[in-house]
């Protein structure tokens, strides 16, 4: 399970959100059998979404992320909800390219740099919330601290890191998101800056034993932060027969037709979690009929 923890500067100007998401990660690399640089790019993906999904109010709530940068790794999706819960897809889980100049996994060369970030808040609403921003770096963390200051005005500073070993495994995997609010003052806002510019890698800090709650205290250090949340989210994914069937029919009758005239039986594999569902040629026809009266 991954560890979240939510703190909060003692004004209450400052939020910080802090998450050791090392477990969701190497889920994440089990079920999409992910190279080296897709398991770094996607779980950055990944546990952004998680700290972003924590400031859902609703409990049914959801947040997808949507990133396409036109790199080899093709679009990334990563859906929250507001526990923290996440699951996520790539549409290429294997790109080989060379490190980047500094000698390590070339995300943003995996991403690309020419496309879109989207972020789709479901609030129950009879219209989810969307808002998109070009990619300003393709890193991840900086796309998502630039959608927050662009589409909804919060000055914000989000660090992410995945550490891969060289069997493909992951080692460690988490990050941080520090939001600040209309009031903090510019005092507030020079000890921020100095306690991130300060801060080790996130996956430094993690290799080294510091948990999320430490992490979240040393980004808000010297301004007496509190513990507001601590929690546990995992890789969780919510697909079932009955979503997987209600996709299937809106594929419409003559695609369902031309299935079940082709084969016994329809096998369809939900792509957050691999999960594979087994459709029978006479249940096919039986959403034909479904699919006619809709």
């Amino acid at each position: 399970m991954a560890k979240i923890v939510r703190t909060i500067s003692d004004d209450a100007s400052v939020v910080a959100t802090a998450i050791d998401a090392t477990d969701i990660v190497a889920e994440i690399e089990r079920i999409h059998k992910t190279s080296a640089v897709v398991t770094a790019a996607l779980g950055r993906l990944t546990i952004g979404a998680s700290l972003m999904g924590i400031g859902l109010k609703g409990q049914n709530d959801t947040l997808t992320l949507r990133m396409n940068g036109g790199g080899p790794a093709g679009a990334m999706i990563a859906v929250a909800d507001s526990y923290g819960n996440v699951k996520s897809y790539v549409c290429n889980p294997v790109v080989e390219i060379p490190l980047n100049q500094y000698g390590k996994l070339d995300v943003a060369g995996a991403v690309g740099k020419n496309g879109t970030l989207s972020v789709v808040k479901d609030l129950g609403l009879k219209e989810p919330y969307v808002g998109q921003i070009p990619i300003v770096s393709g890193e991840v963390a900086e796309d998502i601290a630039s959608y927050f200051a662009v589409s909804e005005q919060i000055p914000t500073v989000c660090g992410l890191g995945v550490l891969v070993n060289p069997d493909l495994t992951v080692k460690a995997a988490g990050g941080y998101l520090v939001q600040l609010l209309p009031f903090a003052d510019e005092s507030c806002i020079d000890i921020l800056e100095k306690n991130v510019n300060s801060l080790p890698s996130v996956t430094q800090m993690l290799s080294s034993g510091i948990t999320a709650e430490d992490m979240a205290m040393k980004v808000l250090e010297g301004l007496d932060p509190n513990v507001m949340d601590r929690l546990e989210a995992s890789f969780c994914c919510d697909c079932s027969r009955e979503r997987v069937e209600k996709a299937v029919i809106s594929i419409g009758r003559q695609e369902l037709e031309a299935m079940a005239a082709e084969q016994d039986n329809a096998e369809v594999c939900c792509h957050f979690c691999g999960k594979k569902y087994v459709f029978t040629s006479s249940e096919i026809r039986g959403m034909i009929n479904k699919a006619t009266r809709e």
